[in-house]
């Protein structure tokens, strides 16, 4: 299997090359060359463990690891107690859903289920081409606690995280900023999540700057990233179908960089048994508004209490873009530049205005969110973060919620954290303090160590370079 870049600007690749590159080198995103049909497999993959079902899947997109090596590393990120706790993903029944609980890695993110898995396979990498990597990374939230997981302390690897001042939860934050090992590098940027990330993308296009330094990315931009995801939903479906006997089930998704979405949009395409994809937003709704209209139009980023979504250009919005206009790579070339000039591009869409008919989708309010927090909680007991709180209201809201009103295709929420990393919300939503973690509640008097920039690629390109100088020079 090798890679492509949507821009068409990068020869076929190979997938270790894939992984050390991230972000393609002309400024696109590297997707498969063709995305395998596996409907023939259930019979045999609905009985597989998730560590076994992830290495037939990932298998199916990496020939140049040997399958005995490639089966070692995926089954050391995820049989281990020590990384996740009970399983990487339990499924959850919550009143009428299901809860897909993501949240069971060390930093309590569904982030932790590929960055655990990417962190292995960049030290696999290295241990056999030799040279350090320096990670260059942005986060809204979760992905910096959990990249920071996966590499820190790892030979030969150095990551460089930036998060917007002031825009990530307080413990959100300082699951990055307690982290002391000397090859994590905080960075504070002056700026919203998707000045971090224009940053990211400018500094990835500098090719010299890029090779000279061996900049690579955790971001979702990494295919590594989604591939490891697509799992969770096979996995998801196959037990859901045991549970109930459905034919199909729906997943709701609450998203803002569109790479967990994008994951179950790829099972689809392979063929898992989902009927729909429920794409949630909160206030920040630039997606949920295209796949309502056919038009991608950049707002104001709004400040949320689930801040991992408050974004407003979402990276992996480009590989769907080229596969729903035929992965035509000068067409999408003409639709980014059109949206990079004016903030705004669009394509045609399907009577009545979707873009995609397995695709629904819908913003929801911060109130939405807070009454769905305190329904769950009084209800059911259960904690709902403001994140997955989001997908929840979304899919209740779309009558999406179809485990009693249509028990053949039930519906599966994605949790994507866990509740006490956001204890304003919860406190604000149900007026108590209904969970606690040991490893949050660690964070409160440990010391920090962060650099604050200001929102400029050259600063952080001056402090990637002299930083990597005094680590080369110890």
């Amino acid at each position: 299997m090798n890679y492509i870049s949507t821009r068409g600007g990068v020869t076929p690749i190979a997938f270790q090359d894939a992984v050390m590159m991230g972000l393609a080198d002309d400024g696109g995103l590297l997707v498969p060359e063709s995305i395998p049909d596996v409907r023939a497999r259930f019979e045999t993959w609905r009985q597989l463990a998730y560590a076994d079902l992830a290495m037939e899947i990932i298998g199916l997109y990496v020939d140049d690891i040997p399958k005995t090596e490639l089966n070692a590393l995926i089954q050391r990120t995820y049989l281990s107690p020590q990384v996740f706790d009970p399983a990487p993903a339990p499924l959850a029944r919550v009143g009428d859903i299901f809860v897909l609980e993501l949240w069971h890695g060390p930093t309590l993110s569904f982030k932790d289920i590929a960055l655990q898995f990417l962190g292995n396979l960049f030290e696999y990498i290295l241990s056999r081409r030799g040279g350090r990597l320096n990670i260059l990374g942005a986060t809204s939230g979760d992905t910096g606690s959990a990249a920071i997981c996966g590499v820190r302390g790892r030979k030969g690897i150095d990551i460089f995280m930036m998060h917007p001042a002031g825009r990530v939860s307080a413990i959100q934050q300082r699951q990055m900023t307690t982290v002391l090992d000397d090859n994590v590098h905080n960075i504070a940027v002056d700026g919203t999540f998707d000045d971090c990330q224009g940053i990211m993308k400018t500094l990835a296009a500098d090719l010299d700057f890029k090779r000279r330094y061996g900049i690579g990315a955790v971001n979702s931009v990494n295919w590594a990233r989604v591939l490891a995801q697509i799992v969770y939903y096979f996995h998801a479906a196959f037990e859901a179908q045991r549970l109930t006997g459905a034919a199909n089930v729906r997943f709701a998704v609450p998203t803002g960089n569109f790479g967990d979405v994008l994951a179950g949009w790829y099972a689809m395409q392979m063929g898992a048994p989902i009927d729909t994809l429920i794409l949630a937003t909160n206030e920040n709704d630039i997606l949920a508004r295209f796949f309502n209209s056919g038009t991608y139009s950049r707002g104001s980023v709004a400040h949320t209490i689930s801040p991992a979504m408050d974004i407003q250009v979402a990276s992996n919005f480009e590989r769907y873009l080229f596969h729903k206009i035929g992965r035509d790579s000068a067409k999408l070339r003409e639709l980014m530049q059109q949206f990079a000039a004016t903030g705004s591009l669009s394509i045609p869409t399907a009577p009545g205005g979707r873009v995609d008919e397995s695709i629904l989708a819908s913003a929801g309010t911060t109130d939405q969110c807070l009454a769905t927090i305190a329904k769950y909680y009084k209800q059911h007991h259960y904690v709902l973060d403001p994140h997955t709180a989001v997908a929840v209201s979304v899919a209740e809201r779309l009558g999406a919620m179809a485990a009693v009103s249509q028990p053949s295709c039930p519906t599966i929420c994605l949790s994507t954290a866990h509740g006490s990393k956001f204890p304003d919300a919860i406190r604000q939503a149900t007026a108590a303090d209904p969970t606690h973690h040991p490893s949050i509640d660690a964070l409160a008097n440990l010391p920090e160590r962060c650099a604050k920039l200001p929102n400029d690629p050259a600063a952080v390109r001056e402090f990637i370079a002299k930083t990597v100088k005094l680590q080369t020079n110890c």
